[in-house]
């Protein structure tokens, strides 16, 4: 399986090894605001794989969960992932499965991310419009092969922060993700969820992150 293949599994939402990527984007476009969020997320991803398995888990992972805490509306996307049985949880379980779902996807950055090879990010000119979101258009490249990733933004009271992951312009993470979380939660409820969610982070950690 190539790396790029790899990294693709990653915005389903599953637990694999990655490799890393050398961000360099155009002057414009770092200049625009909708780019701004994810400027900070590989400027975040850069430093943590250069610093590598040599840095420990957990420190990557306190340096890298408050850029993900800003660029992504996490709020929105886990409850768009469970759906309907959202409304039906009372808060405290909604307040222990959001620590747990965000806690889950920092790590799978961290773990996913954690080392240089040479690849190289570009974020691509023309975003698109769907609704009143806008869709950025970013590649992974990485000797002949291009890995397309979109991210779906949202303006949140004047910032744009990430709301899905396209991976080919058209497979959405959280849809995938959706599936996932819905056949846990149809045998069991929040509890269930946030179990499995743990289970991931210490296997994505090897165990060096509490639950």
């Amino acid at each position: 399986m190539s790396r790029l293949t790899r990294r693709a599994l990653l915005f389903h939402g599953l637990a694999i090894t990655g490799a890393t990527l050398a961000w360099r984007p155009a002057r414009a476009a770092m200049a625009d605001p909708l780019n701004q969020p994810l400027q900070s997320l590989y400027n975040a991803l850069e430093a943590a794989m250069r610093a590598g398995p040599a840095k420990p888990f957990p420190q990557r992972f306190d340096a890298l969960a408050p850029v993900v805490d800003q660029v992504f509306d996490l709020a929105t996307v886990l409850k768009v992932s469970v759906g309907l049985r959202w409304d039906a949880m009372n808060p405290d379980a909604r307040t222990r499965l959001l620590e747990a779902f965000r806690r889950f996807t920092v790590a799978t950055y961290v773990a996913n991310f954690d080392k240089y090879d040479g690849e190289r990010f570009q974020i691509l000119p023309g975003a698109r419009e769907s609704g009143t979101d806008r869709i950025v258009g970013t590649e992974i490249v990485t000797g002949g092969q291009r890995l397309r990733l979109d991210y779906v933004m949202r303006d949140d009271n004047g910032s744009w922060r990430a709301v899905d992951v396209l991976i080919e312009g058209s497979i959405s993470r959280v849809a995938v993700q959706r599936s996932d979380f819905r056949k846990i939660l149809a045998s069991g409820d929040a509890e269930a969820l946030i179990a499995s969610l743990r289970h991931k982070i210490a296997d994505l950690s090897d165990g060096a992150l509490n639950s």
